[in-house]
């Protein structure tokens, strides 16, 4: 079951030692998916692709062929991730490297966010018949109902809420969005996320999202289009141990209804009606003769009302917890 994704990328920076490595920090934290992005140079850019603002180190066409692996580098990725017990997916960016992912064996797809419009893509991938997970971080509704009206007919579809901002603001987060996603199709839904810290994975999770994608690395350090928005390994097991607390808190409602959880604790913390001072047998009780104090097994505070006007059967002491014996 994916839910936990450690999004490796190209982190690796084109080393399968380091690629390696990635997977066995990632599987120590607890996640249960790593996830990389399998491009083909030539196959998805011509040689002119302006780089992203967040990374021109160096000519995008240039980075993609040095950071690119062959099938039996994927071949062994993935069965390293067997061995570690984690799912193993890549991301597709051309028609191209949805045949090698084939062959390597992956057991589901992520279309990226810069994919979603690319229906030439979307189609090869709904003809593998695998569970996809759609990011949604570039396109509007019309272009999410067309790519989700395409997969959804052929493979199980988990929709991603994700804001394509490196590194994300708050302010652009869209918690909002995971709510209407999951009315708008009635699909399962998840966070892509590319804040920096632990506040937006959870908050997506707290409002439904079943799968969560963070951005992973060893060292913040590194050289790369991505390893400075991603999380180190400490900051990622912190959020893997919280998102299953939350996932946790969810699967187990609470009936309001039912206070019988805290029958001792309401003795122990709860208020008693007590005499405020001697009282004579025959005296009515009046509001300035009662008083509320612990512990709550006598007649509850909230009754008070019910006694005033009632006459004593006895003389009582101050202090007095009352019972239905003690009145007329």
């Amino acid at each position: 079951m994916i839910r936990i994704v450690a999004e490796i990328g190209s982190v690796h920076d084109g080393s399968v030692g380091n690629a390696l490595r990635l997977i066995d920090a990632a599987a120590d934290t607890g996640a249960d998916t790593v996830k990389f992005q399998t491009h083909i140079a030539e196959a998805e850019s011509l040689p002119d692709a302006p780089a992203p603002g967040y990374f021109s180190d160096e000519p995008r066409l240039a980075y993609f062929r040095r950071t690119a692996f062959t099938l039996e580098q994927w071949r062994k990725l993935a069965a390293h991730a067997a061995s570690r017990g984690v799912t193993f997916l890549s991301s597709p960016f051309a028609i191209e490297a949805v045949e090698l992912l084939e062959q390597v064996g992956v057991a589901a797809y992520k279309i990226p966010s810069g994919e979603v419009s690319n229906l030439p893509l979307l189609e090869r991938v709904a003809q593998a018949r695998k569970p996809v997970l759609l990011s949604s971080g570039m396109s509007d509704w019309a272009e999410l109902d067309a790519a989700v009206k395409l997969l959804r007919a052929a493979c199980p579809l988990t929709v991603l809420q994700c804001a394509s901002v490196y590194p994300c603001p708050p302010e652009r987060v869209g918690l909002n969005v995971i709510p209407e996603m999951r009315a708008r199709w009635g699909l399962p839904v998840g966070y892509s996320d590319h804040t920096l810290g632990l506040a937006a994975p959870l908050a997506a999770a707290a409002l439904g999202a079943t799968v969560i994608e963070k951005h992973f690395t060893f060292s913040r350090l590194m050289y790369g289009s991505d390893a400075k928005h991603s999380t180190e390994p400490q900051e990622f097991r912190a959020m893997v141990d919280a998102l299953h607390a939350v996932w946790r808190m969810l699967e187990h409602p609470v009936d309001k209804a039912d206070a019988s959880p805290y029958r001792d604790m309401k003795r122990i913390f709860e208020k008693s009606v007590v005499t405020a001072a001697p009282v004579r047998t025959g005296t009515p009780l009046s509001r300035d003769l009662l008083a509320f104090k612990k512990p709550g097994d006598g007649i509850p505070a909230r009754r008070y009302r019910e006694l005033i006007g009632r006459r004593v059967r006895r003389d009582l002491p101050a202090d007095h917890k009352l019972a239905e014996g003690d009145l007329e």
